[in-house]
């Protein structure tokens, strides 16, 4: 796990769920909110030989590997599977991707989890100005950069700008959000290619 921080709001955020609430449905399509924490959990337990090991398992098939190893961290219930994430907060584990990744990916799963729960917590803009450099620049296990060809971000929170064509301003957060593939959050976005970014996000 990358940014013990983040992680400690969110087991601090979901403490008092009830297991109706752990149902919720995630941003993370068929997912509930209890399994996207499961699987953050799974992140930072796996490390290269045990990544690798997995996908040997799984024969080269991603998806399969993520979902066996969400399984094995997913509690019998959502107190158990928070235990679980507690356990993981100041681990330096992770699957051979770069740091700046795993920080992405603990602060879009976060975010798969708090919106659908109606949970809102701010994040320093410098942290989330690096995450989103980091993704419109790359194609690597999450497509942003394919999915945001053609259009202009820019920020209206922070220093964040990118690409050319039809403009699409919002939160530096939303912005993520939006070229992670989340529509939900094209509704907080403005500007002539939030259509097309919408579309781009609902694409399989």
């Amino acid at each position: 796990m990358c940014s013990p921080r983040s992680v400690r709001t969110l087991a601090a955020d979901l403490a008092d769920l009830t297991e109706e609430r752990w149902a919720t449905p995630s941003l993370c399509d068929g997912l509930t909110v209890r399994e996207v924490l499961a699987h953050l959990t799974a992140g930072a337990s796996l490390n290269p030989a045990r990544w690798m090991a997995g996908v040997l398992r799984c024969r080269f098939d991603f998806d399969r590997q993520v979902a066996m190893r969400l399984a094995e961290q997913l509690g019998a219930t959502g107190a158990e599977t928070l235990q679980r994430f507690r356990r993981v907060v100041t681990s330096t584990t992770k699957p051979p991707l770069p740091t700046i990744a795993m920080l992405g990916e603990s602060i879009v799963h976060g975010e798969d989890i708090r919106r659908p729960l109606g949970i809102r917590r701010d994040r320093p803009i410098d942290t989330l100005t690096q995450v989103a450099q980091y993704y419109q620049g790359s194609n690597l296990v999450v497509p942003a950069k394919g999915r945001i060809g053609g259009l202009r971000l820019v920020a209206t929170d922070g220093p964040f700008t990118a690409g050319s064509g039809q403009l699409v301003s919002g939160t530096t957060l939303a912005l993520i959000m939006a070229m992670t593939g989340r529509p939900a959050y094209c509704e907080d976005l403005r500007g002539d290619g939030v259509a097309t970014l919408r579309d781009r996000c609902a694409a399989p």
